[in-house]
């Protein structure tokens, strides 16, 4: 069942591929031997531009390096005074409870200050004090010094003969300074 016809087609395409294949083959050849020179030259051009091309990528590269250390430099100092000034908040918030304490035991009767009960209140106070001095607080002195409008607030002047004016005579509320910045202003009555 041999069909001779496609037998015959098949050859002659087979016979036509072949042609084309030699003469374009012999035409690459003859190209190849004169455009030598010129590809040569082509080639070396086409070098220096992929080189400088790489240069270009590489210093574009450096510099997105460069960027990324900074903007990570940035956000961790972004972050760390975000968590510095959620640090004073926090603190700021526990300073009237640490008022509340100090009233208390400053109003409290002798005969009471061995009460069991009262000694545990006293040991929470200094649990207070020594978790702020941990974490940088410090009060203010007050009592006997000089007025101060960078630390005290002045709630009363009072006449007093025994202490020059501008001194302090009475803290009625205790200031505070976290890592040497005001936290909280003293609240003080002054002489005259």
């Amino acid at each position: 069942m041999f069909d001779i016809r496609i037998f015959e087609t098949k050859l002659n395409l087979i016979q036509k591929l072949f042609r084309v294949f030699k003469y374009s083959r012999f035409e690459f050849k003859e190209m190849d031997d004169q455009n030598k020179d010129n590809n040569e030259k082509d080639l070396g051009k086409e070098l220096e531009e992929c080189h400088k091309l790489c240069e270009e990528y590489l210093n574009g590269w450096k510099r997105a390096k460069a960027d990324l250390i900074n903007y990570k430099k940035e956000e961790s100092q972004h972050l760390a005074e975000i968590g510095k000034y959620a640090r004073q908040n926090f603190i700021y918030q526990l300073l009237p409870m640490l008022d509340n304490l100090d009233l208390t035991v400053k109003h409290m009767p002798a005969e009471l200050m061995e009460n069991n009960n009262v000694k545990g209140l006293l040991m929470i106070k200094t649990q207070l004090e020594d978790l702020l001095k941990a974490n940088g607080v410090a009060a203010v002195e007050s009592a006997g010094k000089n007025f101060d409008p960078n630390l005290h607030e002045v709630i009363q002047a009072v006449e007093d003969k025994d202490c020059p004016s501008g001194t302090i005579i009475e803290e009625v509320q205790k200031g505070y300074m976290i890592e040497g910045n005001l936290l909280r202003p003293a609240k003080v009555k002054v002489a005259k």
